[in-house]
């Protein structure tokens, strides 16, 4: 199966082999200036993908003439890259480095967009990825060059309760939303997400909340647009990642009329600033008991996100002077919520780049690995 290859605008020094993600990523190898990218791979947790992943490791390395001592991956300890990786090392005297799952998507379309080394606005939105606090991440606007990032402006976090699972039952995150916002006075609300959850179970994960049992903290975009789609869909099970999601840019992709967007805080925390949504669920919840058009409530929602982004970016600008954004991450597939986010920016004269040959999905994350790795070694 032949390797798709993009040219470098810089020179790397040692050969570097970098392995990627978990879902739906691919493998790069990185010699001279030129990166030479895999096929993505399905979950590296059945075993059949594992065996076809470790497979063609060995036919890139064959390829090349020798394996490399620079092995880049995923901060992610679960990560069966990263496990694959830690291996290596005792076989092949392979110096590891580790690049954190945001600023490698970040660096990924700098390098496809031949950037030197230069600092700029990096917006990462996606389902999940390790963060440096070992929380999870997914909402992430950084100030970032090859060499490192700084996270400056983050989602409001909230307990994924029950672990993966929830990723499954985006009720929990909508009930979980709820709860931020309303409290548990959110149980009485006069909507038809109210009347699908089933009480008991609320209870269940309400104890292991207070209790920080199974309630790791995730600050992620995805995960908002999860519980969006639960609350205003009804959808409270799904078969795959992200599918309520799609669902939900589906229904605001048909609205014609100019939405309307929500209410959002902007707090300071630190020497970062955090995205409070729950103006937005206030809103999205007025207008469900009003009976508006749930179309009109997607849009709404989308354009609500397209504005955090360029509130976001006007701050990061104000601080830092830096006037380009690199858009990366499984979210930005959706390209309704994409062209709100161009279209403001450009507004305000930001330069914008995304991606035009890798997908925005972890598939083009090990090319970012890769830019990281030969900047640090």
């Amino acid at each position: 199966m032949s390797l798709l290859k993009i040219d470098l605008p810089f020179k790397i020094k040692q050969p570097i082999l970098a392995v990627g993600a978990d879902i739906k990523s691919s493998l790069c190898f990185a010699r001279d200036k030129s990166a030479f990218i895999s096929e993505a791979f399905n979950d590296l947790q059945i075993l059949d993908n594992f065996k076809k992943f470790q497979r063609r490791i060995i036919s890139i390395t064959q390829r090349f003439g020798s394996f490399p001592r620079i092995i880049a991956h995923d901060k992610h300890p679960e990560y069966y890259s990263t496990k694959y990786a830690l291996s290596l090392t005792k076989v092949k005297n392979a110096r590891l480095i580790a690049v954190q799952h945001h600023h490698a998507h970040i660096a990924s379309c700098m390098l496809e967009n031949k950037l030197m080394n230069q600092n700029v606005i990096g917006v990462a939105f996606d389902g999940t990825g390790f963060g440096d606090d070992a929380t999870l991440w997914g909402a992430e606007f950084l100030i970032a060059n090859y060499q490192d990032f700084k996270r400056i402006v983050y989602l409001k976090y909230v307990p994924l309760l029950g672990g993966q699972i929830a990723i499954m039952q985006p009720w929990r995150l909508a009930s979980a939303w709820l709860y931020l916002t309303f409290g548990n006075n959110f149980l009485d609300l006069d909507l038809d997400f109210i009347k699908r959850i089933n009480k008991r179970d609320w209870g269940v994960l309400e104890k292991m909340w207070k209790q920080n049992f199974n309630a790791l903290p995730v600050s992620s975009m995805g995960r908002l647009f999860d519980a969006v789609a639960a609350l205003v869909l009804g959808i409270c099970w799904v078969k795959f990642e992200a599918e309520a999601a799609v669902s939900l840019e589906a229904l605001a992709s048909g609205y014609t009329a100019q939405p309307r967007g929500y209410g959002f805080k902007i707090k300071k925390n630190g020497r970062a600033f955090v995205i409070d949504p729950t103006l937005t669920f206030r809103g999205i919840v007025a207008d469900l008991k009003n009976n508006c058009s749930r179309e009109g409530i997607a849009a709404g929602f989308h354009l609500t996100v397209a504005q955090m982004i360029r509130a976001s970016c006007l701050k990061i600008r104000d601080h830092a002077k830096i006037n380009t954004v690199i858009f990366s991450g499984g979210v930005f597939q959706n390209k309704f919520l994409l062209k709100l986010s161009l279209d403001l920016l450009k507004k305000e004269r930001f330069h914008i780049l995304t991606h035009k040959i890798l997908p925005c999905s972890d598939a083009g994350i090990s090319l970012g690995q890769a830019a990281v790795a030969s900047q640090n070694n």
